[in-house]
């Protein structure tokens, strides 16, 4: 990919520069807007491989931003916002937000994030997926290793764990997981989650009790990454 485009919309012009420079330092393109009605135009416009969103605007709500947004854009959407809430962090997850970062946010954790999703975007047409610390996917025999020795995974696990790896890097939340895996009826049974997620870190991590692949998101989901992303 050539150097990626990133749109910015955001009030806050301090923040905006901060982003420009963070940005342009690390060889991404940037576009910027101030407002909800200049991000979507621009967003139409630019066609940017990645938007990073401040849910404070001044005109419109972020929710509605990313709301019309999800209508036709497919890329990655980060959000970058003081609302720190439970509330709003699911809404706007649950919504089709690829990632939420709390303002003050530390520029390197961004970077990760950023770089992260932009991955996504890449074509992989591999049956095989390898992450740190000895853990291969592989698709088409629909098995798991780690440091090369075969784990044995139920169905659900397996499918629990593919779901996770093909998502990497982002932030899913508990319904989205319970609605993926065992369907919508299942969307508040969170307890299904707990043991499923219990299980598969005790054959997919080397400590259990400080997971390397999957990583709790308090009372928001779980994340999926590989050692060295974040």
């Amino acid at each position: 990919m050539s150097q990626p485009l990133i749109l910015v919309i955001d009030d806050e012009a301090q923040i905006r520069k901060l982003l420009e420079i963070t940005l342009h330092t690390s060889d991404f393109k940037v576009k910027e807007a101030a407002s909800a009605k200049e991000g979507l135009a621009l967003a139409k416009n630019s066609n940017p491989d990645l938007i990073l969103l401040d849910l404070g605007l001044p005109d419109e709500s972020g929710h509605l931003v990313l709301t019309k947004l999800r209508e036709w854009f497919t890329k990655p959407i980060i959000i970058l916002s003081v609302q720190s809430s439970e509330e709003n962090i699911i809404r706007a997850l649950d919504n089709g937000a690829n990632d939420y970062l709390v303002k003050p946010f530390r520029t390197g954790e961004l970077l990760a994030r950023i770089r992260s999703s932009i991955r996504s975007l890449l074509p992989n047409n591999s049956t095989k997926l390898n992450f740190t610390n000895g853990l291969e996917i592989d698709y088409s025999n629909r098995e798991v290793k780690k440091n090369n020795e075969v784990i044995k995974l139920t169905a659900t696990e397996y499918d629990l764990l593919t779901l996770f790896a093909k998502n990497e890097g982002r932030v899913l939340t508990h319904q989205y997981l319970l609605r993926e895996i065992w369907g919508p009826g299942y969307i508040n049974q969170s307890q299904y989650l707990r043991v499923f997620i219990a299980q598969l870190r005790k054959k997919i991590e080397t400590d259990p009790n400080k997971p390397e692949y999957i990583m709790t998101e308090s009372r928001v989901g779980y994340r999926f990454i590989a050692k060295d992303n974040l």
